[in-house]
């Protein structure tokens, strides 16, 4: 598995960049060009001009050379384990930065430095998904209120997070508004970049608490598979704002590496019918908003909506029955006849979901 870190490296590489900058360009346009004799008088370390040879001189499609950065491979990196250390060579007189993160990795793979970070990717061994796969939190990931719901079906217990998501995306849209109206176009993008980086540390927040509910309960995660989620139907404007700018896929993946990391399974479900699925006699309910309410006369059960459609994705109930006609001419019979059987079936199930929930 492959991870890549982000560090603050304060130091001046615009030289350094200027060269490679001018490689990048003299490559795009010079699309023959593959060897470093060719860019040699410009100045730039062969170690590096060579990875910018081979990213910009294979790729017939593109036109301009953008966002460079320098590229250093694995065979120019020195590492020093016992201090921390990562070395340079080909940089400023073996350019070196300590390492704050986690030093269980396998090796260094490449550095890309930028105007003001160090990004260095690593290389970390996978840990032995666990034996235990029959227990599963459920995360229901939202729009509007909290951005997720995590439930256990095994205790009850229940967690929300991340309901700061939708005050972020108001206050930014409200600010971003005012400064298209005063036509100051540039810094709408200074501001829309903010919001992005907000919303990115939000999710790495919420998504590392999901993964320690998981470790802490032995259990997976399951999740919906909310694959083209804005297509379909028409929503009201105000709804269709928190729709498109919901970042539901970024969370996903930030749970999926982190889970894998701690040898956690993660599994996607259909979404369909989870939300108006009864948790508890798996009929179709009424949810409006966020109540759900369940039609059937033998249960009647109301719940938060988000918190029963969690309980669905952890334990899915396979043969969801639909509340018709039929069924509650069935339901009127069977609460006539009332056998012991159905009785005590009914209370069994009732009870195991009763336990206090943790909201």
């Amino acid at each position: 598995m492959i991870l890549t870190y982000k560090l603050l490296h304060n130091m001046d590489f615009s030289q350094e960049l200027a060269k490679a900058r001018k490689i990048a360009k003299y490559v795009v346009k010079h699309r023959t060009l593959s060897s470093k004799k060719d860019v040699k008088h410009i100045g730039l370390k062969s170690a590096i001009a060579n990875q910018i040879l081979r990213k910009y001189g294979r790729n017939k499609v593109i036109k301009q050379a953008k966002n460079i950065k320098l590229v250093i491979p694995n065979q120019s990196i020195k590492l020093d384990r016992d201090s921390r250390t990562i070395i340079i060579p080909c940089i400023k007189n073996k350019y070196s930065f300590r390492y704050c993160f986690p030093p269980a990795f396998e090796k260094v793979n490449q550095i890309e430095i930028g105007d003001k970070y160090v990004y260095v990717s690593v290389s970390v061994k996978e840990v032995k998904i666990q034996s235990d796969a029959d227990k599963y939190l459920g995360v229901d990931l939202n729009t509007t209120g909290h951005i997720a719901v995590v439930s256990n079906p095994d205790t009850g217990k229940v967690w929300k997070l991340g309901k700061i998501a939708k005050h972020i995306h108001t206050k930014y849209k409200h600010i971003r508004k005012r400064l298209q109206k005063q036509g100051k176009y540039r810094k709408v993008k200074q501001i829309k970049d903010r919001e992005s980086r907000i919303v990115r540390n939000l999710n790495h927040h919420t998504s590392k608490k999901i993964v320690e509910i998981a470790i802490k309960a032995k259990s997976n995660i399951r999740l919906e598979k909310l694959q083209n989620i804005r297509n379909g139907k028409k929503h009201a404007k105000s709804f269709r704002y928190s729709l498109n700018s919901w970042s539901f896929y970024q969370l996903q993946k930030f749970v999926e590496y982190k889970a894998k990391l701690q040898g956690i399974i993660v599994e996607y479900i259909d979404p369909r019918y989870t939300s108006k699925t009864c948790s508890r006699c798996g009929h179709i309910g009424k949810r409006e908003n966020k109540r759900f309410e369940c039609l059937s006369l033998l249960c009647r059960h109301v719940d938060h909506g988000d918190v029963n459609a969690s309980f669905n994705i952890g334990k899915p109930i396979l043969h969801c029955v639909r509340l018709s006609t039929d069924q509650s001419n069935v339901e009127r019979d069977t609460l006539e006849s009332s056998t012991d059987t159905l009785k005590e079936t009914t209370l069994k199930r009732m009870t195991e979901t009763l336990e206090p929930l943790m909201l």
